[in-house]
């Protein structure tokens, strides 16, 4: 039987950081009760079967700030209404400052193995200037009561080229965070989207952002420090000790289906992409309500798949496209290929089709060959 994923969304946070554009709120607690009983109503309403549940992740949001209960209710209605494996890989993200000992126990009891941390820096004025709500120090409490807690398998959110922040910072922030050995370390790059409060104030030139010469070293200094340290480089923005690389994204770069439940979250299933209402309130309202942004065809696909599988640092495996498309992506893309491998963008090895250290800084230049 085949295995797909499920995805959660929490969109409730204490305060928007500067630089969110997730489906995220701030200020609706009192929706909290109604929201996760429309969750529990569009999980049995489902009708998609013949499956296994391979991986659960619960995002937001800040999925920690609404009470354990919650999340412990919608692990039982996906019990109840799936069939879970027995190793699935289920993440919650947590920021500090939203978590307790108790909290952490329930999560642990409803069989969450995997935490994601949003810590994205250890500089508490940067923290501070980019709207964080916790400190440094609360991090390190939250990460210290999980490890306590015996908690085995922890990812920690970076980011990188904040505005005002320094490689100093940024070698600071890797060497802070490879002494605590997370299994699992995520490092993003800013980037300004609209409708965000840092695009407003760039607008109004109160910041000024790292360019782009100095982002790309930060990004080369965080890989090569970590490499060093025994993290293995398995995705574009991921870094992982070995046999810890998450199954959830995995999978969704892999181009492997999954549900998504929640306000705006996204589905992959039988070639369609579809999502949910957008707001709380319209979702509340009309959770079964989908608005289907996508049905593939072949090629489609194929270009998907490239698009998704070069994310990866091992890339497009040749013999496993040929299995999913019966043809060979060195023949269907020959001149898309042929192009990026002159511009030495990507390379061909062996059974694999990936991004060259060049190809690393100009991902976009690639994947825009495939759209």
């Amino acid at each position: 039987m085949k295995e797909i994923g499920i995805y959660i969304h929490i969109p409730y946070c204490k305060r928007k950081c500067y630089y969110c554009d997730f489906v995220s709120f701030a200020g609706k607690e009192e929706t909290i009760e109604k929201y996760i009983e429309t969750i529990k109503r569009e999980i049995d309403a489902c009708t998609y079967t013949g499956f296994d549940i391979g991986t659960i992740y619960i995002g937001g949001g800040t999925p920690s700030i609404i009470d354990s209960k919650y999340i412990t209710e919608i692990i039982s209605k996906i019990r109840e209404k799936f069939i879970v494996s027995r190793n699935a890989e289920i993440t919650i993200e947590i920021n500090p400052g939203t978590i307790t000992k108790e909290k952490l126990l329930e999560y642990k009891k409803a069989g969450i193995n995997r935490l994601s941390i949003g810590l994205q820096s250890t500089n508490n004025e940067i923290l501070k200037n980019i709207g964080r709500i916790h400190t440094y120090e609360e991090f390190l409490d939250s990460y210290n009561l999980a490890r306590e807690l015996e908690f085995r398998n922890i990812n920690v959110d970076l980011m990188i080229a904040l505005p005002g922040e320094t490689e100093q910072d940024v070698e600071d922030d890797i060497n802070k965070i490879i002494k605590l050995k997370p299994e699992h370390i995520s490092t993003y790059s800013l980037i300004l989207e609209d409708e965000t409060y840092f695009k407003e104030l760039l607008d109004k030139n109160e910041i000024q952002l790292v360019d782009d010469e100095t982002e790309r070293k930060m990004y080369w200094k965080v890989k090569e420090e970590l490499e060093k340290n025994g993290y293995e480089h398995y995705e574009i923005s991921n870094f992982s000790l070995p046999g810890y690389n998450s199954k959830h994204n995995m999978d969704c770069w892999s181009q492997k289906e999954y549900l998504g439940f929640g306000t705006a979250a996204h589905s992959y299933f039988n070639k369609q992409r579809f999502a949910n209402p957008k707001t709380i309130e319209q979702y509340i309202e009309n959770y079964n309500k989908k608005e289907i942004e996508e049905i593939q065809n072949r090629e489609e696909m194929a270009k998907e798949y490239m698009i998704l599988g070069l994310r990866k640092i091992q890339g497009v495996e040749i013999s496993e496209f040929e299995r999913k498309f019966q043809i060979n992506p060195l023949f269907y893309f020959r001149f898309e290929v042929s192009k990026l491998v002159e511009e030495e963008l990507i390379e061909v090895d062996l059974d694999n089709i990936k991004l060259t250290n060049k190809g690393l800084d100009l991902a976009n230049k690639v994947w825009e060959e495939f759209i």
